[in-house]
């Protein structure tokens, strides 16, 4: 009997420790196929940022970006088989050789996916070559832009802005992870940005750093008399309840800086409460309302951008209860505005900087604006920029959940539209 449970022990031991064995294989294969996809995909785009970085690789590049007008339409199927032989199947050739030299060298199993993966980009380049089926090139089909740039893959809409935003970001294929580490996902080159709150330290120090970057400032400021003269910067002087009367400038802008507010402090009365949420929020929001009037035609999506600074107060205490008040009543209206991706909307979620409002802070406005402009240029849409590491937890679960919940509970303004004519 004793006999019979020890075999049976070491039987189910020998069993558990094949099960081991073929677990740790399993998790190999999976670790070593997911980097393959990965460099895969940072060769694939560096090799396009090259194509912008070297003349003669440019050359033939250049045939890619020749055989495309405006909206995606080919100029004619000559061009557009050369750009295909001249970039499409020679980038993917290179891929394919450099991939399958590194898995005969490293001998993993798991790198023969990125191989595969490497084939279906040459398969594609080699059909649309041979035989000119256009719309297998999903990135680069024809028609107006109805999507925003994706967050977490390159969409059309993002891939537009490679050739007609600026050819020299926007570098990534299928996922923007090149972009994001170079810095490429968003380009202010020649950009039209409007900023409120610009006589503010922030606001002026973002216009500084807006115009390091190539774009043009539209200064919007209820205190023009407190900016001094700057090149690349034009004010604008705006009252607080006018914002309708800023329509036909925003129509020229591509992005809106929302940055304006106000700081009550301990008091709580019933006119602090109504300045503070007239501020803080309904200002803000009615500029948002105004600016997404102006989002016509078929590439506007993949231009115009808003801005919004909703501060560390989203989540966190700013010792200051209407300011947090306010500040939260914006950040949550916001997150249920993206919900209808009629453009991107990006967060601004701040701690606490040396300003007007806050002589306390610990950060400086040229850092805070810095670091703004770093995480916008790498596609960020949610930009925090604080000292609490809380923030950086607490923030993304809050967001994630919020959205959620409106997404289930509340309908888009074309699903009322449906509804109504029924």
């Amino acid at each position: 009997m004793i006999k019979m449970l020890a075999e049976n022990l070491m039987g189910i031991e020998a069993r558990l420790q094949i099960n081991w064995v073929w677990l740790n294989a399993s998790l190999q294969f999976a670790s070593w196929a997911l980097f393959s996809l990965l460099l895969a995909e940072v060769l694939r785009d560096s090799y396009h940022a090259l194509c912008h970085q070297v003349n003669w690789l440019a050359k033939w590049h250049n045939k890619h970006h020749m055989a495309y007008r405006r909206d995606l339409s080919i100029v004619s199927m000559k061009i557009y088989q050369e750009s295909q032989l001249y970039h499409d199947i020679l980038e993917s050739s290179l891929l394919l050789v450099v991939l399958v030299v590194v898995a005969l060298i490293v001998q993993q199993m798991g790198l023969w996916l990125g191989v595969a993966y490497g084939c279906t980009f040459l398969y594609g380049a080699s059909v649309r070559y041979f035989q000119g089926k256009i719309d297998t090139d999903y990135n680069h089909l024809p028609g107006p832009l109805e999507t925003i740039p994706s967050l977490w893959w390159v969409n059309r809409t993002y891939h537009w802005r490679h050739h007609f935003d600026d050819v020299n970001a926007y570098y990534s294929g299928v996922f923007p992870l090149v972009d994001k580490i170079l810095g490429t996902g968003l380009s202010l080159k020649g950009k039209t940005i409007a900023l409120t709150g610009a006589s503010g330290a922030l606001g002026q120090a973002l216009a500084a750093e807006l115009v390091k970057n190539n774009a043009k400032v539209v200064a919007l400021t209820t205190n023009p008399e407190k900016l001094v003269e700057q090149v690349g910067v034009k004010v604008l002087p705006w009252q607080l309840g006018n914002e309708a009367e800023l329509r036909n400038s925003l129509e020229k802008v591509d992005i809106l800086i929302i940055n304006h507010g106000i700081n009550v402090y301990a008091s709580r009365t019933s006119e602090a409460i109504n300045t503070s949420y007239e501020v803080n929020t309904f200002s803000a929001l009615r500029l948002m309302d105004i600016f997404l009037t102006t989002v016509t035609g078929p590439q506007a999506k993949a231009s115009k951008e808003i801005w919004v600074n909703t501060s560390e107060a989203e989540v966190s205490p700013a010792l200051s209860p209407l300011y947090e008040l306010s500040k939260r009543a914006l950040g949550d209206i916001v997150t249920l505005k993206r919900l209808d991706g009629d453009c991107v909307i990006r967060k601004l979620i701040l701690g606490p900087f040396k300003s007007q409002l806050n002589p306390y802070g610990v950060m400086s406005a040229q850092q805070v604006a810095r670091a703004i402009l770093f995480f916008a240029r790498r596609d960020f849409r949610n930009i925090i920029v604080a000292i609490n590491p809380l923030t950086y937890l607490l923030f993304p679960l809050k967001e994630t959940s919020t959205s959620l919940y409106y997404r289930i509970f509340s309908r888009t303004a074309k699903s009322e539209q449906d509804l109504r004519k029924q």
